[in-house]
């Protein structure tokens, strides 16, 4: 996106503007600029021109046209930050989605379904569609592990009234001293093992215990191990799409672009925004350059980065609405890792949006 200027709302200059989407700042004389995105630039700044004295006080236009909405959302983003810093996230509107939370700076860790990503040390699982599926997903896993649900801050004793899960024997009791802060700590270390494996970690131990006992002709105890791991499976399933152990999170989000003949790639890599690349599919010497290599020399160039805690969490909010919502232009393709990048299902995901697009 590039950024053109004019000296004021002219007619000469709204005659010239294209009817493209768009996102555009207007200074004036004097105060805070209007920034503001559109899918049609030329009507909406004739509309605006006709609004009072608006056209003799707006003495700069700037404008950076765009392709997608992930485009337009990012860059209102950016330019938000720099104008408006203390309030950038109520002009956007920017929602920040749930995450499942394993707390660990606790002396009795819990699980808890949050909007911020925090500081402290903690196993992140998200971002979630809504909070209502992060809890059903937090409930399902529970049910595999004797960690407490309860919310206080403990002073364990054996006085303390306990809980039903605790009767239920859904919870090891660290209240009421039934176990002490070691034995409690080693459940919860099952529980993040599982946060950040997305399940192997229960999945792998199942899938051994049921081959031991089917080796020893334990076919009744194989049995059982059998429905565990498709008990886990199940639970799994309760996970949104977009929802990862957040430092597990990477992937290539494929959004038309507002240059002709190209799509925009942003990367995003152990849950952080690695930015946005152009890939353009202009003839080299008459020729097509392979989708494969170009993708290739794109990915090797995009360096891993690490941004502060409430920029990520921005960012991530502005993927998870573009993701889950039903206006998505583009496409998403998830990654287990960087370094081992699907490119065949990549240039599939280019062509398909191109074409679309074409």
């Amino acid at each position: 996106m590039t950024a053109e200027t004019a000296p004021a709302l002219s007619d000469e200059f709204l005659e010239s503007t294209p009817n493209r989407p768009a996102v555009f700042l207007l200074w004036p004389r004097e105060g805070e600029p209007y920034l503001a995105r559109t899918n049609v630039l030329k009507r909406r700044l004739t509309r605006l021109a006709r609004m009072g004295n608006l056209r003799e006080s707006i003495v700069r236009v700037e404008i950076w046209f765009t392709g997608s909405v992930l485009e337009a959302q990012t860059k209102m983003y950016q330019l938000a930050r720099v104008h408006f810093p203390k309030r950038y996230a109520q002009l956007l509107h920017l929602r920040m989605p749930p995450y499942v939370k394993l707390l660990l700076t606790n002396d009795y860790p819990r699980t808890a379904v949050t909007a911020q990503l925090g500081a402290a040390r903690a196993v992140l699982c998200g971002p979630f569609r809504s909070r209502v599926s992060a809890e059903r997903f937090e409930a399902g896993f529970l049910e595999l592990f004797q960690i407490r649900r309860c919310q206080e801050d403990l002073a364990p004793s054996p006085n303390h009234p306990g809980c039903m899960y605790g009767e239920m024997g859904k919870c090891l009791r660290p209240c009421q001293q039934v176990v002490g802060p070691l034995e409690y700590r080693s459940e919860v270390d099952r529980v993040a093992d599982f946060l950040e494996t997305g399940g192997k970690s229960l999945l792998e131990t199942a899938a051994a215990a049921r081959d031991r006992f089917s080796a020893e002709l334990d076919f009744e105890h194989a049995a059982r191990q059998h429905e565990r791991m498709s008990r886990i499976e199940e639970i799994l399933k309760l996970r949104d799409e977009l929802a990862r152990p957040l430092d597990s999170l990477h992937g290539i989000a494929i959004a038309p672009s507002s240059a002709p003949q190209a799509v925009e790639l942003s990367f995003i890599r152990a849950g952080h925004w690695q930015g946005t690349h152009r890939l353009s599919f202009e003839l080299v010497d008459g020729k097509p350059v392979p989708l494969d290599g170009k993708l290739r020399e794109i990915i090797t160039g995009v360096a891993a980065r690490i941004l502060p805690v409430r920029e990520r969490q921005d960012y991530l909010a502005i993927l998870a609405r573009w993701f889950y919502s039903s206006w998505r232009d583009g496409e998403y393709l998830p990654l287990d890792n960087f370094s081992d990048v699907p490119y065949r299902k990549l240039v599939n995901a280019v062509s398909r949006v191109h074409h679309h697009v074409v």
